[in-house]
């Protein structure tokens, strides 16, 4: 029996690429959709006719009551090995098995620097004004050495991010709800006794946490307040830990200098969000993972995790 499978919200048409499918032979009838829906019921009359399902991250959520109208699936497989968007529990309910894949720490923590770098030095404005033949040197930047980078949340991706900051010159403070001295000095940061502190004393803030149920608007506007005006906060990690209409609300009113965001509450960000058009806003559209060499690992290990589920050795289960 053929196992019908699709891969959904393939941006880039980038699933058959970087993966050769043909070592699955006839056992599987791929389809890759580019395009995104939001729809429940969209999504439920496109996906009724397909017993597998890969996920590019969390561009899709899979909910139980989605899953409960897919009485055909027997399996899907999510990019990286967490995904917040998948509803396990409920997969494991129905019978659904859950695989993931590898992928590397190192795309976002680049994409990071492009966003604190790109503001620092009014990079887009400035390269803009040249193409269109505007002023030359509109803007004056703001310099990187000796200033305070603060990292909320120092693992995989949190600590590249500080020891560059350390090589810029940068004082790097860092703050984590169970984070050790030691592990801070190991990434070239130092341990702040509280978020707050940490808020306080940076010029730069940039957000590596997991959004759980603990770091949920885990950044809101009192916690903006207490950021300096001259401060840019980064967030490359999860819309959620940051309180999006407080955000919005402080760089509006010009209490935030700036801010460099490659995720959202929604996503695709819907074309009336504001937080297009703010001046102070450089915003990419969640880009930190979107790299070749993670392309190169995404879509070798979907395949390898459905050539395991067929031979009945599930791998990379959740």
């Amino acid at each position: 029996m053929t196992l019908k499978c699709a891969v959904l919200d393939d941006y880039q048409q980038a699933a058959t690429r970087f993966a050769d499918w043909t070592q699955l032979g006839g056992a599987v009838d791929l389809t890759v959709f580019p395009d995104h829906l939001d729809s429940e019921d969209a999504l439920a009359a496109r996906l009724a006719g397909f017993d597998a399902v890969v996920l590019m991250r969390e561009r899709t959520p899979f909910t139980a009551a989605l899953l409960a109208r897919l009485p055909r699936l027997k399996l899907l497989v999510t990019t990286g090995m967490r995904n917040a968007s998948i509803d396990l529990a409920a997969a494991r309910d129905l019978g659904v098995t859950v695989c993931g894949t590898g992928s590397n720490p190192q795309p976002p923590a680049e994409l990071t620097w492009a966003l604190i770098l790109g503001l620092a030095r009014h990079l887009v404005p400035e390269a803009n004004a040249l193409r269109d033949r505007g002023p030359w040197q509109s803007s004056i930047g703001t310099d990187l050495h000796g200033a305070v980078l603060g990292v909320l949340g120092l693992g995989k991706i949190g600590s590249q991010v500080a020891r560059v900051g350390a090589a810029f010159g940068m004082d790097v403070l860092a703050w984590s709800s169970n984070l050790t001295e030691e592990r801070a000095a190991d990434a070239g940061a130092r341990l702040t006794g509280s978020k707050e502190e940490l808020l306080a004393a940076a010029d730069v803030v940039t957000v590596h946490l997991v959004l759980s149920e603990r770091t949920r608007g885990l950044i809101g506007a009192g916690e903006l307040a207490l950021m300096k005006p001259t401060a840019h906060l980064v967030n490359t990690s999860r819309a959620g830990i940051v309180d999006q209409p407080a955000l919005l609300d402080a760089l509006q009113s010009g209490r935030l200098a700036g801010a460099g965001l490659d995720v959202f509450e929604e996503e695709p960000l819907p074309a009336a969000s504001a937080f297009r058009d703010l001046p102070n806003v450089l915003a990419t559209p969640h880009l930190g993972y979107v790299t070749e060499r993670n392309y190169r690992t995404f879509f070798p290990q979907v395949v390898e995790d459905i050539a395991a589920f067929l031979a009945g050795t599930p791998v990379r289960s959740l």
